[in-house]
């Protein structure tokens, strides 16, 4: 007999003016990676600002390529990029956020799957969860992590059986 799982998420939704000085420096870091992006197919752009627990910012924006699927999104630039400059390094928090060429207005863009799971290799590998901020419009912020992100995350474990 089949057995029904349901699985919660947990995801908040704030003002940028409720964040705390740190999320929105990051946010803000993310924000100015949109300027950084090649997009010159989709003109879609995105940015990304990592925050390390040791307070250091790492930044990232897509990177197009016109050979699809060799470029990259900008979660996975900027995680990337800290984990090969700083590799003992946890990841606190993660800021996204995307705006098509030429709107007046941020979009709720939420991770691709396959940064869904460079995100949940991360978090897996410091067996501490990883804070999603995803700039919406009107600047609102959702909040939530890797793994309500990913639920049902293919990581370490699975390998073992």
């Amino acid at each position: 007999m089949a057995k029904k799982i349901i699985q919660q998420i947990q995801a908040e939704v704030f003002d940028y003016s409720e964040l705390n000085s740190n999320e929105k420096a990051l946010v803000d870091e993310a924000k100015g990676m949109l300027d950084q992006a090649y997009a010159p197919y989709s003109k879609f752009h995105v940015g990304a600002a990592v925050l390390l627990e040791s307070g250091v910012i790492v930044k990232g924006s897509n990177q197009e390529n016109a050979a699809y699927p060799s470029g990259l999104c900008a979660e996975r630039v900027a995680i990337f990029s800290a984990g090969s400059n700083y590799p003992k390094a946890d990841i606190k928090k993660i800021a996204i956020v995307a705006k098509p060429l030429g709107a007046n207005d941020f979009v709720m863009a939420s991770s691709c799957g396959n940064c869904r799971q460079a995100m949940m290799e991360y978090e897996s590998k410091q067996k501490k969860p990883i804070q999603l901020l995803f700039v919406q419009p009107n600047d609102k912020i959702l909040k939530t992590t890797v793994g309500d992100l990913l639920p049902f995350g293919f990581d370490s474990k699975s390998l073992n059986g």
